[in-house]
């Protein structure tokens, strides 16, 4: 049905369709056109048919112009690097054929990330002022991106299997801190609520996680992390 849809719309100009994020897949489907122009009456076109995708069960399509998408790889490695790692193609060529997401820029958007994790931690904690439930939200609303984190840094070190438990357990053992510091953490992703004392028991280690996450990801190189 989309590339029914899209290549009514664009035609020729439909260079490839992925559909991507399949491994942890929650929602609707997630997929991604890449073409060779792109105008306003393009997207009015699409828009007139954003409703049936959704009822069909997918997400509406991020389209990109060819150009675009070398152009980007830079400035939005992670987000690149996750779909080049966990896509099928579904028409016309593959995207990362030629555009290829540079390790460097991959290893320095897993440092702002990372960096960003530890202050919003350390402010959440201090706004806590003690009390263990307010940790525990902290600690829920942080699952989601910690376990995106954990996957981006696993992907740096080659580790493309997409097994989010299986890349916290090898962080926990490239970090050299417990076993757990991580990878229960990431294990809350979805999960509503967790009791105080279980917050209370969680936090230290996962905060000092992070410190040595930051140290590690700064200090990463393609040659001595092989």
């Amino acid at each position: 049905m989309l590339e029914h849809d899209l290549r009514a719309v664009f035609g020729d100009r439909l260079q490839s369709l992925v559909a991507y994020g399949l491994r942890n897949a929650a929602g609707p489907a997630r997929t991604m056109a890449l073409v060779t122009s792109l105008t306003e009456s393009d997207l009015r076109a699409c828009a007139a048919r954003v409703e049936s995708w959704h009822e069909s069960g997918l997400s509406t399509p991020l389209i990109l112009p060819v150009h675009d998408l070398e152009r980007a790889l830079d400035v939005f490695p992670l987000e690149f690097d996750a779909i080049a790692a966990d896509h099928v193609l579904v028409a016309g060529a593959s995207p990362f054929a030629r555009a290829i997401v540079e390790p460097s820029d991959v290893r320095r958007a897993c440092e702002v990330r990372a960096r960003s994790h530890l202050l919003h931690l350390r402010e959440g904690f201090m706004e806590a002022r003690g009390n263990a439930h307010a940790l525990a939200v902290l600690i829920v609303e942080s699952a989601a991106a910690m376990r995106a984190l954990t996957s981006s840094v696993a992907r740096l070190e080659g580790r493309s299997d997409g097994d989010a438990a299986g890349a916290g357990r090898h962080l926990e053992r490239a970090l050299g801190i417990p076993a757990g510091a991580i990878t229960e953490v990431v294990a809350l992703a979805g999960v509503h609520e967790i009791s105080a004392p279980d917050a209370e028991r969680l936090f230290p280690p996962y905060l000092r996680a992070m410190e040595r996450l930051v140290e590690y990801v700064d200090g990463w190189s393609s040659t001595s992390n092989r």
